[in-house]
């Protein structure tokens, strides 16, 4: 049975009281609860802090990018093995805004997700198509696509202890969002694409949700079969808002 996780991405977010006072804030606030992992993805400067100050939590450190490069003259890059040194666990690679801004491919994104592999850290795949993608009734073929860069050139064994967050970017940061039956129609894809090469590793593939996570729409998403949490970025921000994911995702897993 999958294990759910919601992860909770501060982006370009933060500063040193912050991290402290809304760390401090989500110890409180999940408390005994179980049933769900999670984590969190800050800036990187601040990973360091996190990591104390999640120290003897259950709570997993994160961070939101990584290069492909593991040492050398590439300024301002951030290597697997630093982000591993720091105890990062769960890197996010693929984010629709880095793929916007930052013009990121999928074979970029799929030599990322290998560099992570090889040392040991878990990536978190983000994928999704954009407004104009789904109206254009593209959504399949796009996600399909983004899955493909990885399968098609680290075969599906890959997959194995990855994470997957599909993220419609129409409903990123927009108050849109996906209804639980399109969102679980999604990702029901997403499996069964990767079951295609391998059903054993699809079937544990974590596959989050990534489109305006809510208090209200965060239990029916996660009755869904195949939505096994969120990555969850604003509502991240606020330990009360994101504590009430994470209970949510809890709660429904249970059921």
């Amino acid at each position: 049975m999958r294990h759910p996780l919601v992860m909770g991405n501060w982006k370009l977010n933060g500063n040193k009281h912050m991290v402290n006072e809304l760390i401090a804030g989500l110890r409180t606030e999940l408390s005994g609860v179980d049933g769900c992992g999670v984590a969190i993805a800050p800036p990187v400067m601040y990973l360091d802090q996190a990591k104390h100050a999640i120290s003897g939590s259950h709570i997993a450190l994160g961070a939101q990018n990584v290069d492909v490069n593991l040492s050398g003259a590439f300024t301002g890059e951030v290597s697997a093995d630093m982000l591993k040194d720091l105890g990062a666990q769960y890197i996010i690679i693929g984010h629709s805004e880095r793929r916007t801004y930052h013009a990121e491919s999928d074979e970029l994104i799929a030599k990322k997700f290998a560099v992570l592999k090889a040392a040991g850290l878990i990536p978190v795949l983000c994928i999704g198509e954009t407004e104009a993608e789904n109206e254009a009734g593209k959504t399949e073929e796009v996600c399909a696509r983004q899955i493909d860069a990885v399968l098609n050139t680290q075969g599906a064994d890959a997959f194995n202890g990855v994470v997957v967050a599909y993220e419609p970017v129409w409903a990123i940061g927009t108050g849109k969002s996906a209804t639980p039956a399109q969102a679980q129609a999604v990702h029901k894809f997403i499996r069964d694409h990767i079951a295609k090469k391998d059903a054993a590793v699809a079937a544990q593939v974590i596959i989050q949700y990534g489109g305006s996570v809510n208090d209200k729409n965060a239990a029916e998403l996660f009755a869904q079969p195949d939505i096994d949490g969120a990555l969850v970025g604003g509502a991240s921000l606020k330990a009360d808002a994101f504590a009430v994911i994470v209970k949510a995702a809890a709660a429904a897993k249970k059921a």
